[in-house]
């Protein structure tokens, strides 16, 4: 593939930052409504009768199950992304997430129907697990595959800018919910729904933009030539099952910590536990977003600098560095000590969340790609964040301090380290189908390959 096709031209780039950093906006907004509600709501409205403590457990294990949905969204995304095409997932992953989360925001409570809500409200969770896992594979291999080489970093940060800029988005209108429009009671009593069914409008404008973005050149390539893989995923585990659990292992280095935030266990121990203002609690994260927006951002221009791994392992410094401060800040400090846990946190996560993308597009070879990164990321979220909120509710209940959730997430945090250091950069790699030979190999340190290419030689 000649790198003017790979390339595209400035427009065409710009048009594929703009739709990739909306589509998976609007996605993770939708994923992320969800769990910061998990903290706030779903525990009082669809769970109660199982009392206070086990109620907030059952809520945040409905925010981890829908992770065991997310490696088969990716599986199934993944086939079809990489014999039918990467734009048509995107879109079709897109208008599922939607669909749930509105459906979502108009559900009975347990009040209103009994059992039936909780199981209702499991049933859409689980869809939007479905989504989550198929949506990101799509999002980031239209950004990095339409890339110039030397450019690969930074847009496959376009997507990754997303998650934050999705929770930014969640987080700020359930403060306004919260704070001005539905305080205290007509939070629980109707407040809650809005956010839920602003989704569709997000939706109508996301599918939009989707639908005006051109394939990626790669498939494009592949399809013209005839040459996808009957079935993907066997391929990808008969030969290059070690990367999938590598690669996934750096993941939940980032995702443990991740979802302290996003899940919403960290907002509730700041409220239930130290009794700070919802409001004010919401309004922090909402900060912290706009702090791992921008670490994001820079992990992506660092990538193409210093390389994927280095990036990767100077933020798991900082991560491993933060997780004992994190809740001691919040309990002797209060409000301002949270602020300070949440950006510490957050540049951490920007540092190995902004050049995930570029790296798994470049670990995988052409022809199973979209399954490669799809199925990586999902299992990775599963061991990652799936249940850390509830795990760490756990540990807190049964030790009733915090020193335990740190040891857990330093525990996963290290795991993240250690993989990276087994995985070669790979920057500068060509992605087309002429090199899927060069692709297939020299992944780990521990396997035969060429060097990897030096950054000024994708320049």
């Amino acid at each position: 593939m000649s790198s003017t096709l790979a390339a595209g031209s400035h427009t065409s780039q710009r048009r594929i930052a703009f739709a990739t950093i909306i589509g998976t906006t609007i996605e993770w907004y939708d994923f992320f409504i969800y769990a910061t509600s998990a903290g706030l709501v779903f525990a009082q409205l669809f769970f109660q009768p199982a009392g206070k403590e086990i109620a907030l457990l059952l809520s945040f294990a409905t925010v981890g199950i829908s992770f065991l949905f997310r490696p088969l969204g990716a599986f199934l995304a993944g086939h079809f992304g990489d014999v039918i095409g990467r734009r048509a997932m995107l879109v079709a992953t897109l208008v599922l997430m939607g669909v749930a989360t509105t459906l979502i925001g108009v559900l009975p409570t347990f009040a209103q129907i009994g059992i039936a809500a909780p199981i209702l409200l499991l049933l859409l969770r689980i869809l939007q697990g479905l989504s989550a896992g198929g949506e990101w594979g799509g999002a980031v291999l239209m950004a990095v595959e339409h890339a110039p080489a030397n450019r690969r970093g930074r847009a496959g940060s376009w997507p990754q800018l997303g998650v934050p800029l999705g929770f930014l988005l969640a987080s700020g209108v359930t403060a306004l919910m919260t704070g001005l429009i539905a305080p205290g009671e007509a939070y629980l009593q109707w407040g809650w729904r809005i956010p839920f069914l602003l989704s569709i409008v997000l939706i109508v404008v996301g599918f939009i933009i989707r639908r005006s973005v051109e394939e990626s050149p790669v498939f494009a390539e592949i399809a013209e030539r005839g040459q996808q893989t009957k079935v993907p995923i066997i391929t990808l585990f008969q030969r290059h099952w070690y990367l999938v659990v590598l690669a996934a292992l750096v993941f939940v280095g980032n995702g443990t910590l991740g979802y302290m935030t996003t899940g919403g266990f960290l907002n509730n121990y700041a409220i239930s536990q130290q009794n700070l203002d919802t409001t004010s609690v919401l309004v922090a994260a909402t900060v912290a977003a706009v702090v791992w927006f921008f670490s994001t951002l820079l992990a992506g221009y660092l990538a193409d600098i210093i390389g994927r791994r280095n990036t990767f392992l100077i933020g798991f410094a900082l991560q491993a560095a933060v997780v004992f401060p994190v809740f001691w800040l919040v309990s002797h400090a209060g409000l301002p000590g949270l602020y300070v846990a949440l950006v510490l946190i957050s540049t951490g996560l920007g540092l190995t969340y902004g050049p995930l993308a570029s790296w798994y597009a470049e670990i995988f070879p052409a022809s199973i790609r979209f399954s490669g990164v799809s199925i990586t990321y999902a299992i990775g979220a599963v061991f990652g964040g799936a249940f850390a909120p509830m795990i760490s509710q756990m540990l807190l209940d049964a030790t009733g301090s915090t020193a335990a959730v740190s040891g857990y997430l330093l525990t996963a945090t290290l795991l993240g380290a250690a993989a990276t250091l087994c995985l070669r950069d790979r920057s500068g790699i060509p992605l087309g189908p002429d090199n899927e030979a060069e692709q297939a190999s020299g992944a780990t340190m521990f396997s035969p390959g060429k060097p990897p290419a030096t950054l000024a030689d994708a320049r």
